[in-house]
């Protein structure tokens, strides 16, 4: 990854001070000088407010029979498409199926924990108070996270698996950056992009209710993280120095491929083929040789591609210009992107996930997620 060299501020709403710079926080010139620019998004916390500990909201005690079922279509599942699916019957297709949600809920709790431990440490260096406002909203937030696909793996499966190096060590460094621009682009944006591609997934194609309703009220707050993101690139991105632009966006093309090896190499989840008494080696081989498939590869990408809201929102925040563009280009058809509008592919379940918490808290009003933006 790129060495820590110093942040990238272009608005004072993200002037940050030193984690250990306590006495700045007391500056009592600072408590009055407030951006505007997300009052609206911490406003809107009411309108989502979901307990994930209280069954009106969610209940965990709902069964599934995890030997019988799939928990998701399995034409999500690359691996059935590869010479793996080949060596394996039902059973072993529903296992295999299984093991791999478990991998992927594993990983999603790992990065809510990240989101958590992150915004937390925002509060820690964000100078302005309506910024450190939101972050510890947002903490909040990803704390009920945590609770939320705790007890869905501890219903499901007993205890999550441990997270993939790759995924692991992307973490760490966000959390432990002081950098704000790395923060909120590699979590803001790239991380909570790849999440919520891979709820709208769960959400579309799950087959256990359990998982499709967390997933739901999870988007409900996350459709708003990632509008703090989105504010962040417009009020900073235009500012940008060249050099400045092509270190974020080098970046970013960085990050996009340890995000894309957690999840697509079977390397990161070699537990699983053992599981099924499967080489682990020769899996990853299999997996290559489809890749080589022009078809096979299409209908990957096409079944697999959680990538679409990630690369969108970079691509939207001007993060990929006409120098990294053939880099995704590989995953994702660029040109349809550029050519859609600004709404996400979760944003409509997210806001039919709010309308139905709207009524369940006594809430009133039409809302939509475009109507939520800077000032």
């Amino acid at each position: 990854m790129a060495s820590e060299t110093g942040n990238i501020t272009k608005d004072p709403a993200y002037n940050a001070v030193d984690p250990s710079d306590f006495p700045s926080m007391m500056d009592v010139n600072r408590y009055g000088a407030r951006t505007t620019a997300f009052d609206k998004i911490i406003s809107a916390t009411h309108d989502h407010f979901w307990d994930p500990l209280d069954k009106k909201y969610i209940d965990f005690s709902q069964p599934f029979a995890l030997d019988k079922e799939y928990l998701m279509d399995p034409s999500q599942t690359p691996d059935l498409k590869t010479a793996i699916g080949d060596k394996l019957d039902e059973r072993g297709k529903i296992r295999l199926v299984n093991m791999n949600v478990h991998w992927s809920f594993s990983s999603i709790l790992h990065g809510e924990q990240g989101a958590l431990s992150l915004s937390a440490s925002l509060c820690h260096i964000l100078r302005d108070p309506g910024a450190q406002e939101y972050a510890a909203n947002q903490t909040r937030e990803e704390a009920r996270h945590v609770t939320g696909f705790s007890r869905y793996i501890q219903a499901r499966w007993g205890k999550p698996v441990a997270v993939g190096p790759a995924l692991g060590n992307l973490l760490t460094e966000l959390v432990l950056s002081p950098l704000v621009w790395k923060k909120l682009v590699g979590m803001q944006m790239l991380v909570e992009g790849l999440a919520m591609g891979a709820f709208a997934t769960f959400y579309k194609f799950g087959r256990d209710p359990l998982m499709v309703q967390l997933c739901q009220l999870v988007m409900t707050d996350e459709a708003f993280h990632h509008k703090f993101g989105k504010i962040w690139a417009d009020r900073t991105i235009p500012h940008l120095s060249k050099e400045e632009a092509e270190k974020i966006e080098d970046w970013a093309w960085e990050v996009f491929n340890v995000l894309l090896f957690n999840l697509a190499s079977p390397d990161q989840k070699s537990w699983i083929y053992r599981e099924l008494g499967l080489d682990p080696a020769w899996c990853q081989a299999a997996f290559l040789e489809a890749m080589t498939d022009v078809n096979i590869r299409k209908e990957m990408q096409e079944a697999s591609n959680i990538f679409r809201v990630l690369v969108k929102t970079l691509l939207k925040a001007g993060i990929i210009t006409d120098r990294t563009r053939g880099n995704y280009a590989a995953f994702i058809d660029m040109a349809e992107l550029h050519a859609e509008g600004d709404r996400m592919i979760g944003d409509d379940i997210a806001e039919e996930g709010i309308r139905y918490l709207q009524q369940l808290n006594g809430g009133k009003g039409a809302f939509t997620l475009s109507s939520v933006a800077a000032e």
